[in-house]
């Protein structure tokens, strides 16, 4: 039942990801709490151990289209690594219902970049050189920002890292997403070791998530070449910023029920 019901999460996760080009834990860790009842700290860890496996899988098929490119996943990586482990690591300090009102927040913020995702090219700042200072600057910091992030959130960070790379690099926006997720393997493999390690990775259910990813990115890849990308991004960014509330509103009641709990202990 268990492998089951991973699988049917991962699989609504890779559909909504291969459709919209994000990653998929900002679908798995809203679903795995509810489901699996695991906390916050839970979803998270577990979310970026899965994520390691199928954003390899994930590369290597961008990668055989010529759509990555190596230096700039490398220069991405090297920086992010260093941090991942420093944000899989404030996660874990940090108080659950806080940890859930950060995730919260972090949903409305995804859906936004994903709104904003048609004008990307038209925003390019740089030209495509990673060769030149600025962008090698450029990458190195989106690597220490976005690892921070991977280690904290449980996702994969390719939808900060795609926006940087279209942004200040002008990549291509496929070219961003394929070394995105060649980039977020070693840095996301750091965050997840780190939260495995502090006993965040819920292991019995990674073969169904990791199932389920798989089918599911495939399977959205495919259906979105005949569904308007336009409205799919659209529904999708309204799910994000509904989950998004939920969480800030559960993190709220959660932290009011805490506070009550400690007045009633002290009284």
């Amino acid at each position: 039942m268990i492998f089951f019901t991973a699988a049917l999460i991962g699989l609504a996760a890779g559909v909504f990801g291969g459709l919209i080009g994000v990653g998929g834990g900002a679908v798995m860790i809203p679903l795995m709490v509810r489901f699996f009842k695991f906390s916050q700290h839970q979803g998270h860890g577990t979310s970026l151990m899965a994520l390691v496996f199928t954003g390899l899988s994930g590369a290597v098929t961008y990668g055989l289209q010529g759509s990555v490119d190596l230096r700039a996943a490398a220069l991405l990586a090297a920086s992010a690594m260093v941090t991942a482990r420093f944000g899989a690591l404030y996660a874990h300090a940090l108080p659950e219902w806080q940890l859930k009102r950060a995730f919260g927040i972090f949903l409305i913020c995804v859906s936004l970049l994903l709104l904003s995702k048609p004008y990307l090219h038209h925003l390019a700042f740089l030209p495509h050189d990673v060769t030149g200072w600025r962008e090698v600057v450029a990458l190195l910091g989106t690597g220490v920002f976005t690892g921070f992030l991977s280690g904290m959130m449980g996702i994969g960070g390719g939808s900060i890292m795609v926006v940087a790379m279209v942004l200040l690099a002008g990549f291509s926006q496929y070219t961003a997403q394929g070394s995105s997720l060649l980039a977020m393997v070693p840095a996301g493999a750091v965050g997840a070791y780190t939260h495995w390690r502090l006993g965040n990775v819920v292991t019995r259910v990674l073969p169904g998530l990791i199932l389920g990813i798989i089918i599911g990115t495939f399977g959205g890849s495919s259906l979105a070449l005949h569904l308007s990308e336009a409205h799919l991004r659209l529904v999708f960014a309204a799910m994000l910023i509904w989950l998004g509330i939920r969480d800030i509103r559960g993190a709220a009641k959660k932290r009011l029920a805490l506070a009550a709990a400690a007045v009633e202990s002290a009284e």
